[in-house]
């Protein structure tokens, strides 16, 4: 094999320039696709200063002075693994702020097995989240926190500051964070009540498998989503920082999680069928959900060319929440972009790092 290579190489060196370049690059694209081992993840140094079930909670460490004093916990969704905040060194949320002096946070949700099917929203909100809450607090040794929420993520700490005005909640940053479902786009066909069977579907699987729910993602644009990577690749094959951020990418979104079928049923349910968060018809453990017992300071930031948690769901929080300190930010990027890639590095990252400053003192 290895000498039939050899001379196909040799005969490619007496081929004009562009198919020389076509062959270098095809050849590149079938060692990504084949040889080249998977590139490593969530570099940045941390310690697990918690733990709950499958959960565990990061602390992230830094040569540097933690200079703010209000520590960050990070809030990821069910959906996929949160190293896509800490995705590589020099394209990480969680190293720029950490670097930047802040003392940052992530709450993990872990793995579910299928021991966890019967998890509920109320389940992580209500049982995690206050007492990682209250473990933040107490290492840190501070009076008050931020709270930063990605996709739904961003959601469920929403649902859970309503529910807890009480605490010394300082901050809170939504970053493509859905609330308001009444619009869809694509997600509207394709959880219709007269086609899709919730309740059969959960029933009989348990927990929700990551690809039934990224082949959902994907269908939103099927034809850039399934095939367009590959076809980056093959374009772009000769560029070596493309094909280890394209590596990076398809690890995480080829890395997914099950999602807890009880969790799933009450999200699509309750959120997507039944819109009932934004019209204070949402009950989590008998307790109902007021968005409007918000009051700390917020950012709310949206991709405008995020189809996943589209603009017009992402906005009408701050008209529903009582915060004095309210902005709403639009930046031109989409769902996964606004965290990871040069657009992230250079808007999104010191926009979140310079409002938390701001807003800290």
């Amino acid at each position: 094999m290895d000498s039939n290579v050899a001379e196909l190489d040799k005969w490619m060196d007496s081929m004009p320039e562009d198919i020389k370049n076509s062959y270098q690059r095809m050849k590149r694209m079938a060692g990504v696709l084949t040889t080249e081992p998977e590139p490593e993840v969530g570099q940045t140094l941390k310690e697990v200063i918690w733990k709950k079930n499958k959960s565990k909670l990061y602390r992230y460490q830094s040569s540097l002075k933690k200079t703010n004093k209000i520590p960050i916990l990070m809030i990821y969704a069910l959906i996929n693994k949160p190293y896509i905040l800490d995705l590589t060194p020099g394209n990480s949320l969680i190293e720029y702020l950490t670097n930047q002096g802040h003392d940052v946070y992530l709450l993990d949700w872990g793995t579910p097995g299928y021991e966890d099917r019967h998890m509920k929203l109320d389940d992580f909100i209500l049982d995690y989240i206050p007492k990682a809450v209250k473990k933040v607090l107490h290492t840190s040794n501070a009076d008050e926190i931020s709270l930063f929420g990605y996709c739904m993520g961003g959601t469920m700490t929403s649902i859970f500051a309503a529910l807890h005005p009480e605490l010394p909640i300082r901050n809170l940053v939504f970053m493509t964070s859905p609330f308001d479902f009444s619009t869809t786009g694509l997600y509207e066909n394709i959880l219709d009540k007269r086609h899709f069977n919730l309740d059969k579907l959960v029933d009989t699987l348990g927990n929700i498998p990551h690809n039934m729910i990224d082949t959902g993602n994907k269908m939103l644009n099927p034809i850039a989503n399934v095939y367009g990577p590959f076809v980056s690749l093959a374009d772009r094959a000769d560029n070596e920082e493309f094909v280890e951020n394209w590596m990076l990418m398809q690890k995480w979104l080829n890395d997914g999680i099950p999602f807890p079928g009880e969790a799933f049923r009450q999200w699509i349910r309750e959120f997507y069928h039944e819109n009932k968060l934004i019209n204070d018809e949402l009950y989590i453990r008998g307790q109902k959900v007021e968005l409007s017992n918000i009051k700390g300071n917020v950012l709310n930031i949206s991709g405008s060319r995020d189809i996943i948690a589209r603009p017009e769901q992402v906005k009408p929080l701050l008209d529903k929440i009582s915060s004095k300190n309210k902005t709403f930010h639009l930046l031109e990027t989409g769902h996964v972009s606004v965290v990871v890639g040069r657009k992230a590095i250079n808007e999104t990252y010191p926009l979140i790092d310079g409002w938390l400053k701001e807003n800290s003192k």
